[in-house]
Order: structure tokens, then sequence, then C-alpha cells
């Protein structure tokens, strides 16, 4: 417990310094200065829950007795209502006061959190989490959407680099830190160092940002399509969530998505006659917006599919600890801290098309090697086995994450920066729901198949066999049914190892043709001269 919380202490210790280091760098005037100071802290707060809360799992569920459908709707809660409502959130910053807004979302964001570490059980611990998706939704958009309104766009690269290195730092740090609190006994944690953080922001940002706002623009807000837009993104999202639990074809799943669809292009008919849209489609006639804007989503669901189903596979099958776990991921956090800045740099001296072609494809690469990966001996062979993957995925994010929201932010003019930093990051929560919900239910089919194809030799009667195959429902948590008998017990544990290992191979490689998929978007769409010209 005691090396837990030391580990715990100097993360977050680590973290502040270096907050505020590279803040300081990054920018000349004092304003600059405290805008990125309370953009870094506030989005650290929201993207930290998408990868310590994963880890911290197991220790949740024996704490509050949840079941595994629990655990599903727990993780995607957020994201539901954060893909669902993030439009709007980035649209209102533009139109009624960036800062104002941002603040909003921060004071939101942290009464859910604070609700969340005090939930009693899981039902209010969901609701609480939808709170956080609301306030994540004001929030998230605010911050890139203040740096690229607020700063001198000859530093805007950088700053941006910034934001994306020490972000990413604390989303991939996350595991280190969900590990350590995990074994600690100290899960809800997790949840309650949002609330110093998102006070001292707010005190920050009242004191010292000043506000930015499109003074030229109308404040009308385009409340028909903010519902359209909300309901689509959340029927459609709803209907990939129950897949895995009721299967494609039932009518849950039919309805969800045909109305989602439906409601999707309501919004574009709506955006299109809207005189206030709060989407402008002309964005999307620029080729580089959307251009990167897809390049986002397919690698974003690659790496969000690849980071879960890689932690799934080190705790559930490999052997590795929470915390061990966590640690793996310390080579992708050294090498954001190191690179990401420098990354942003060159997208600003040189534009970012290279960076946006080879980033994409070694970090589909690494994930190519991480799936070759079998059945290893635990974490003592860990530098031979997922370190090299681990390595290359990591360098290939580097080069990536900065110059592709240069390139997003730089592709639209200033006053359109909070729609399309809402566009964005809804294309990465969407992205991620499809990662968890569909890779979900491909991983089951895959499983499922592997384990039929171990078992069929097993002197097992159909209703036995139909149990054992019933728990790839459980992925990497399958067990072993009570009433199979010893004999059986052994090739079956082994059965369900093999049959994970297969799905999760699988998983991997589809991801890396996710990034694979990235790459030909930035081949074609991504110009440097665009970013030059309109940033």
């Amino acid at each position: 417990m005691a090396f837990s919380e030391f580990i715990s202490n100097i993360n977050s210790l680590t973290s502040r310094i270096f907050i505020l280091n590279m803040a300081t760098v990054a920018l000349n005037s004092p304003a600059g200065k405290w805008i990125m100071v309370s953009a870094i802290l506030a989005s650290s707060m929201a993207f930290i829950d998408g990868t310590a809360l994963n880890v911290v799992l197991p220790a949740l569920q024996k704490s509050l007795n949840a079941t595994g459908t629990d655990l599903f709707w727990l993780l995607n809660a957020y994201l539901l209502i954060l893909a669902s409502l993030i439009l709007i959130g980035g649209s209102l910053g533009d139109k009624l006061g960036r800062k104002r807004v941002f603040m909003v979302g921060i004071l939101i964001f942290i009464i859910g959190s604070a609700a969340c570490g005090v939930s009693p059980g899981i039902n209010i611990l969901i609701a609480s989490r939808i709170v956080q998706g609301i306030g994540g939704a004001l929030m998230i958009p605010g911050s890139l959407s203040l740096i690229s309104s607020s700063i001198n766009e000859n530093e805007r690269g950088k700053a941006i680099g910034t934001w994306s290195a020490v972000t990413v730092m604390v989303t991939m740090g996350g595991p280190v830190l969900g590990g350590a609190l995990a074994d600690a006994g100290l899960w809800r944690y997790i949840f309650f160092i949002n609330v110093p953080i998102g006070i001292v922001t707010l005190v920050i940002l009242a004191l010292k940002v000043s506000e930015s706002r499109d003074t030229d623009s109308d404040k009308t807000i385009d409340f028909p399509g903010a519902i359209a837009i909300a309901l689509g993104l959340a029927s459609v999202t709803f209907g990939f969530l129950r897949i895995p639990a009721v299967g494609f074809g039932n009518w849950q799943v039919y309805l969800s998505l045909t109305g989602g669809v439906l409601l999707l292009i309501a919004f574009l008919i709506i955006e299109a006659k809207s005189k206030h849209p709060m989407m402008p489609l002309a964005l999307f006639k620029n080729a580089m917006f959307s251009g990167v804007n897809l390049l986002t989503f397919f690698l974003y669901a690659g790496l969000g599919a690849g980071m879960l189903f890689l932690g799934l596979n080190l705790v559930q099958v490999q052997g590795y600890t929470q915390l061990q776990s966590g640690l793996t991921f310390l080579p992708f956090t050294v090498l954001m801290i190191t690179l990401a800045r420098y990354a942003g740099a060159i997208a600003d001296k040189h534009g970012p098309r290279l960076l946006l072609i080879l980033g994409p494809a070694t970090a589909g690469v690494g994930l190519l090697v991480l799936s070759f990966i079998g059945q290893t001996k635990g974490p003592s062979v860990y530098w031979t086995t997922f370190f090299p993957g681990i390595l290359v995925f990591g360098l290939g994010m580097s080069f990536t994450v900065a110059p592709l929201t240069a390139a997003v932010m730089g592709s639209v003019s200033g006053h359109f920066s909070g729609v399309a930093s809402g566009v964005n990051n809804a294309l990465t929560r969407i992205a991620n729901v499809f990662a968890n919900a569909v890779f979900g239910a491909l991983a089951v089919l895959f499983f499922a198949g592997a384990l039929q194809s171990e078992i069929k030799d097993m002197p097992l009667n159909a209703k036995d066999r139909q149990e054992v195959v019933a728990q790839a429902a459980n992925l990497g948590n399958a067990k072993v049914p009570s009433n199979i008998n010893t004999p059986d017990k052994a090739r079956i544990e082994k059965a369900y190892h093999g049959g994970f290992i297969h799905a999760y191979a699988n998983i991997m490689r589809i991801s890396a043709g996710l990034a694979f998929l990235g790459v030909l978007m930035s081949v074609l769409f991504v110009k440097n001269s665009a970013v030059k010209k309109d940033s």
C-alpha cells in the first residue's frame, strides 16, 4: 500500500511540475501562459477518466458488487453523453463566450466527479458519469478554442503541441495512477482528484483569463440542430452499445440505428437551411478539414480498441497486476513528453502532411507487432514481448497528435475554432464508442469461434458445451462453469486463454488496418498549403 501511494504521489507531483514548466516555455505573454495552464488542467481532468477508470474496474466491481453489464455501461455512459453534446458545447462557446462556457463545463464536471466519488452503488455512479459527460461536452472544446482564438498564430502550433503532449501524457499516464490507486484500495480518488484541480482552474480563469467570443456573430442558438444532433448521436451510440448484449438482429439495435441515422440526416437538412447553423456545412467543402477528421476517426478507433484489448490481455490473461499493467504504458508516456511538442514545432515550420503520413503508419506497425504476441510468462518477459510494439506504437502517436490537432484547427478560420474543435472531439469520442461496442461484439464472435474449435474434441454434453461457449461474452474474465468435471477444467481454462488471445490478435490487426486507413486519408487530403493559408 505504501508503494502504491508513493507512485501515486510522484505521478501527481511530476505531472503538475511538467504542466507548469511546459506552459511557461511555450508562450511569451503572461495571458497566454495562464490560458495554457487552465486549458491543460481542465483537459487533463476529462481525459484521465478515459484511461485510469479502465484499470480500476476490477477493484470498483468488487467494491460495488457490479455485474459485467454494469461496468460496460459505466464506461460508455460518459462517452455517449459526451459524443452527443460536444458539438453543442463548441457552438455555445463561440456564441456566448468561450471562457464563460468553459467555466460552466468545469463546474458541472467537478460536481459530477464528486458525486462519482461518493456514489454508494453502481446505478448512482453511472448517473454521475452522465453528469460528467455533460460537463465534459462544454469543457473539452473550450480548451482548444481558447488556445486557438487567444494565442498569437506564430505560437499557436507550439501551444497546441504543448497542450497535446500534456493531455496525452495524462491520458496514457492514467493507467499508472489508476493501477496504483486500485492496488491501494483508493479507486474513488480517480474521481476525487478532479475536484481540487477543477477549483484551481476556475480561480485561474476568473482572475487571469479574459473573455473570448465572436463579436460579429449572432448569439442565436441553433436549438433545432442541437436537439437533432444530440438525439441522433445518442441513438446511434446506444444502438452500437446494445449489439454485444442483444445481437445485431435485435429490434432495439435496428430501431436505434435507423432512428439515429434519420435524425442525423434531419440535422444536415436543418443546418443547410438554418440562418444560424451550429455546424456550418461549408466547413466540409474544405477537403482538408473533412480529410483530417476522417483520419481522426479511423486512427482513434484503432487507438481505442488497441489500448482496451491490450489492457484486458495484460491483466486477465498474461498475469499482470493492475499497477504492472499501467506501468507498461510508461514508454508511451515518455515518448509523448519528449517528442509531441517538437512534432508541433516541425508541423509549424514544414507543414503537417509528412508527419500525418509517417505517424499513423508507424502507429499501425506498432499495433501489428502487438497482435503477434501470444501467451507469455508475464511481466518478467515484458521487455522482449510487449515493449517493442508499445515503443513503435508510441513513437507513431507522438509524431501524430500535435500535427493532427494543428491541422484541424488550422484548416478553418479563427471564428469557427469552437465548432472545429467540437467536430473533431466528437469524432474522437464516437470512435471510442465504436471501439468499445462494435469491437467488443467482434471480439466475442472471434472468441466464441476459437472456443468451439478448441473444445470440439472434449467429452462434453450439449448443455455443458453451450455453457462453456457462453462464457465468451466475458472475454478474458471467462470462468469455467461450476458443473464441469475437474479433469476438463484445466483444458477449458487453457482454451479460454487461447480463445481470448485469438480474439485479441484479430482486434489488434483490425486496429492496425484502421491506422493504415488513416494514412490513406492523409495522403489524399492533407495539404501543407491549406494549413498555411487558413491559419
